[in-house]
């Protein structure tokens, strides 16, 4: 889950072109890209959509304070999509219930038990900063994702900064969630570039978030999807040092090897893991 593209479920247009953009999953919205007067219809157009697609779909579904939220899930569920996002997670009990809640449907549509996946969008209020502890509250948990702009709006304040830096109180949500997404065992997904037309600023921001141990970002348009691979795509060389560690201390059951002159340990074989994880080779699915 390197490139994450959103596409408004009610624009068949879009829908086709995210599609065939090559991004690692696409994001069907039903949420903040679709109007209140069109949500039943983007309802049952993500719902032909999940029937037409193999398992690359994940959906955005209303917040769970909405009267559109069970609805949703109703629909969605039985369509089998690879996972839902859940914006505006208030903290671990919205998990706990909208687990629970997708336990019911899988097993009144006869689905696998636990085949479908969940994505949180964990920081698009102030308050869900107070409650991210998700270690341990639903197995069917793949992602927390950093949403700046929602939270901006809930603190009163603009994301970025005229550099281009993140705001000090978006930063430090920032770094909350990649420690929650670390302690829940499950990858961090950065939030989207808000600009199309700046592929620098989106290169380099997509390349910060991969050095600070997010494992994707989230995309708004097909133009963005090449910079964000790129940058989440271990090079080579990691790779192979990745390899090797794996080979040294995995292979042979050593606790501690030597790798190019430096001391390479457990900590090293887990970080070795994680590079191979993400590396093309060893793509991961949602579910």
């Amino acid at each position: 889950m390197r490139s994450l593209l959103f596409a408004p479920a009610d624009s068949p247009r879009k829908v086709e072109k995210a599609v065939a953009s090559g991004a690692d999953r696409v994001i069907l919205d039903l949420e903040d890209s679709v109007a209140p007067a069109g949500k039943a219809a983007a309802r049952e157009a993500a719902v032909a959509a999940l029937r037409a697609r193999p398992d690359h779909l994940i959906v955005r579904i209303n917040p769970r304070e909405t009267a559109w939220h069970l609805d949703d899930l109703a629909a969605i569920v039985p369509a089998r999509p690879a996972a839902i996002l859940l914006p505006k997670c208030a903290g671990p009990a919205d998990l706990s219930v909208l687990s629970g809640q997708i336990d019911v449907l899988e097993a009144v549509g006869g689905l696998a038990a636990g085949s479908v996946a969940v994505l949180l969008l964990a920081t698009e209020t102030a308050a869900s900063l107070q409650r991210m502890d998700y270690a341990g509250v639903s197995p069917r948990l793949r992602a927390l994702c950093f949403g700046a702009e929602d939270l901006s709006a809930d603190l009163g304040i603009v994301p970025r900064r005229g550099d281009g830096t993140l705001a000090a109180p978006i930063a430090a949500a920032r770094d909350r969630l990649l420690i929650a997404a670390a302690a829940a065992g499950v990858a961090a997904i950065d939030t989207p570039f808000p600009d199309p037309r700046d592929p620098a600023g989106l290169g380099a921001e997509a390349q910060a978030g991969a050095a600070d141990g997010f494992s994707g970002k989230l995309c708004i348009h097909p133009n963005q999807l090449e910079a964000v691979a790129a940058a989440f795509t271990p090079p080579p060389e990691r790779v192979a040092w990745a390899t090797a560690v794996v080979r040294l201390l995995e292979g042979n059951g050593a606790g501690v090897a030597t790798l190019d002159g430096k001391m390479i340990d457990i900590a090293h074989l887990k970080l070795a893991r994680r590079v191979l994880a993400i590396s093309p080779d060893a793509t991961q699915p949602v579910g």
